[in-house]
């Protein structure tokens, strides 16, 4: 089995190195991938120093089976053939093909039959915020049918990536140190700030990161649920927080929902209103599922439910579930 990271140097690519560092899974050769301003690097992977190849096109894919990329939108496309043409699976971590009708967009305790029809040798990795509500909302579609689907996210900066959590560690620095803040990454100064302004915004008035979890959570459930979302960046190094307001087919208890979460594989629960114990972004960074908590019925709609749910953007939002997707090609298709 040979893998290969594209795009090692950044947040994502960091991440995927580490996963695969503490993962058990049969690797015999490991290449990474970067831009021409990264290669040459050097990274380790369980006790060896592994040399970064620049991005290029040329046969280095002619042996690799999966390759993960997470190198930007334009990157993927401007490289696929080339990463595919000799047979590699890519499961890519960017927007550039994630509603393509002839590339599946997979989170593996939701569709992971998807990822094993793949005609462009080409699995796309869902948006962050959308992958974390998916695992939710499928544990409540397993008792009813989730018709609708009112969302607002509070997205740390590591969803800018390695520059957003740099800017927000820079501007604490010079807050303390007196000094101008620097606005870079974010429209506004993300320190002491709520941004309801995530991506661009579209003709309807909501912005892409909004349409992103509208149209991918349809194409991921195959099903007819309707999302609204409103989507914030908030100052929060790492993992991202989404507050649930879902509407069944029939009534499901917050007892009921709780079972559900609690027998879905990647969900933790966290809801013990009496002694505060719910989950919260500042405990949860680095960790693998998709947190869920202050489950309660929804008061103003008789088939209502809403939750509260928290998961690690880099991992599970990004890096992990690309990993998990690999590990199940593997099971699946390189035995």
């Amino acid at each position: 089995m040979k893998i290969a990271i594209v795009g090692v140097s950044g947040a994502v690519g960091q991440e995927f190195l580490e996963i695969l560092s503490n993962k058990n899974l049969p690797i015999d050769e490991l290449v990474l991938f970067g831009s021409a301003r990264s290669a040459g690097k050097m990274y380790d992977f369980k006790g060896k120093q592994l040399t970064v190849k620049q991005l290029k096109h040329n046969d280095d894919f002619k042996n690799i089976d999966i390759a993960l990329t997470s190198a930007g939108g334009e990157t993927s496309k401007e490289f696929a053939d080339t990463i595919t043409k000799h047979g590699a699976i890519m499961i890519d971590n960017s927007s550039a093909f994630r509603m393509n009708t002839d590339v599946p967009l997979v989170v593996p305790e939701v569709n992971a039959a998807d990822a094993l029809n793949a005609p462009r040798n080409i699995i796309a990795n869902p948006n962050c915020t959308t992958i974390q509500m998916v695992v939710a909302l499928q544990a409540l579609e397993s008792i009813s049918h989730v018709k609708r689907v009112h969302v607002s996210s509070y997205q740390s900066a590591s969803g800018a990536g390695a520059m957003g959590m740099a800017e927000l560690e820079k501007q604490v620095k010079e807050f303390v140190a007196n000094k101008d803040l620097t606005i870079e990454k974010f429209a506004h100064q993300l320190l002491f700030n709520v941004i309801p302004h995530v991506d661009a915004f579209t003709e309807n008035g909501y912005t892409k990161e909004e349409m992103k979890m509208y149209n991918e959570t349809k194409k991921i459930m195959h099903s007819d649920i309707e999302v609204s979302a409103t989507c914030v960046r908030v100052p929060v190094m790492r993992a991202h927080s989404e507050s649930i307001w879902a509407e069944t087919e029939k009534p499901v208890t917050p007892q009921e929902f709780v079972k559900a979460c609690e027998t879905t594989k990647g969900i933790t629960v966290v809801d013990d209103p009496t002694n505060n114990a719910y989950p919260m972004p500042l405990d949860l960074a680095g960790k693998d599922d998709v947190y869920v908590g202050r489950i309660r019925e929804d008061i103003a709609n008789p088939n209502g439910i809403t939750f509260w749910c928290v998961s690690d953007q880099i991992r599970k939002g990004a890096a992990l579930n690309a990993v998990q997707i690999a590990e199940l090609l593997i099971e699946k298709k390189f035995k």
